[in-house]
């Protein structure tokens, strides 16, 4: 595997820590788990439903192909075993508040003396500096901070969060390919170096050009008709006479294509349609004779239309037709794993393909799982060492705010 000879500390949980992780132990990376025992571990092993134990899908959703130890690096002890692991490890990924990775050092300057080579990620919701570095961060929050939630649903209804925590996602993508570079600077110049990802700067970043425009001209973005695109015309959802479909003409060739497709092989040299500009200018008749056109058919009609024409366009599907979709499939997009409790569990596979390795997936660790590993064998730790520190092991449920050190 592409990442087989790496090897990560992850004091991470809940979505965008673990998120960007996963990736990684994917690719061949040995992630191991730090979680402190006095909390009950990550607290995505209790995220409701299907929850059982100290175990749940969404954690095996985040949590596949790494290992787990037990570990309150806040003692002497833990602390001791960490900055042992620090010696044989390659990445500490983290994603605590701003604030923490100083409070609880693991900050590259606090763990070059033991690895020079170490490479310190933080993900966090604002970052180790400015004014909000102390705050927690939370993916909805920063949908709504980040401008997202102002631009998105239709016009005069409430602000709307995308269905999916993409900040958080996002963040932990930023955070996996920081670290893919801060590892091939380390292994080229024996340095390592601290990762400083915040939510917040990914959210405002994917504003990209939306934000290009306001920052330069008097454009306001705002929410649009059917999730229109912001200066394309067509490039929306149209509802049909059963459901809906989008339908996107990015080129003008594509435009030219649909209105053939469509029946009105005229439109391309009316002056109201024939480019972008005029498009745009003229959109609403444009929009209403397309709505028209295709509430009189089915999905179905019109997507085979399209689809022989060479127009992009697609269905507006449920979460359950997207993951039933024969190229879902075929890309190998559903993985399965085998777990005592849940049985075999299907997931989303990661999107991350390099080469052409047989993909092979382990369950998520059970808490403190791999103690005997990591201490006997990573660490060489003799037997009285590995009762005493074993001895750790228990905990309740966590109470502790997800923001507070794993």
């Amino acid at each position: 595997m592409p990442l087989s000879d790496v090897r990560i500390i992850a004091i991470e949980q809940y979505g965008a820590g673990p998120f960007g992780s996963v990736h990684l132990a994917d690719l061949g990376a040995e992630v191991i788990k730090i979680e402190d025992p006095s909390t009950g571990g990550d607290i995505g092993r209790y995220v409701v439903p299907e929850q059982h134990g100290e175990d749940s899908l969404f954690f095996e959703t985040f949590n596949r192909n790494k290992r787990s130890l037990g570990l309150d690096i806040s003692t002497p002890a833990g602390r001791a075993v960490f900055e042992d692991l620090v010696k044989v490890s390659d990445v500490v990924h983290s994603n605590l508040r701003g604030d923490v990775p100083a409070k609880l050092r693991i900050r590259y300057d606090d763990l070059k003396h033991l690895n020079p080579a170490v490479v310190c990620s933080s993900l966090s919701g604002f970052g180790m500096t400015g004014p909000r570095s102390a705050e927690p961060g939370y993916d909805y929050v920063l949908q709504g901070m980040a401008g997202w939630m102002d631009i998105t649903g239709e016009p005069g209804g409430p602000p709307t969060k995308s269905g999916l925590s993409l900040v958080d996602y996002a963040g932990g993508l930023v955070a996996a390919a920081s670290i893919l570079a801060a590892l091939h600077a380390a292994r080229r110049d024996g340095v390592g170096t601290d990762c400083d990802i915040s939510l917040f700067d990914t959210a405002i970043s994917m504003l990209t050009y939306p934000a290009t425009w306001q920052l330069n001209s008097d454009f306001q973005p705002r929410r649009t008709h059917h999730s229109a695109h912001p200066s394309l015309v067509p490039f929306q959802a149209f509802p049909t006479g059963d459901g809906w479909l989008v339908v996107a003409c990015p080129k003008e060739k594509f435009f030219r294509r649909l209105a053939a497709a469509v029946g009105h092989p005229e439109w391309p040299e009316d002056p109201r349609y024939r480019d972008f500009t005029a498009r745009r200018q003229n959109a609403e008749a444009l929009l209403s004779e397309l709505e028209a056109v295709f509430v009189s058919e089915t999905s179905e009609h019109w997507l085979g239309l399209l689809r022989a024409a060479g127009v992009p366009c697609g269905p507006v599907n449920s979460v359950a037709q997207a993951l039933a979709d024969p190229h879902t499939v075929a890309r190998g997009m559903v993985v399965e794993t085998e777990h005592p409790h849940f049985g075999t569990v299907r997931q989303v596979a990661s999107p991350l393909r390099v080469g052409s390795p047989e993909r092979r997936h382990r369950r998520g660790p059970r808490r403190d799982e791999d103690a005997d590993y990591v201490l006997r064998e990573l660490l060489g730790y003799g037997t009285s060492q590995v009762e005493q520190l074993t001895g750790q092991a228990g905990g309740e449920l966590p109470s502790e705010d997800p923001d507070d050190p794993a």
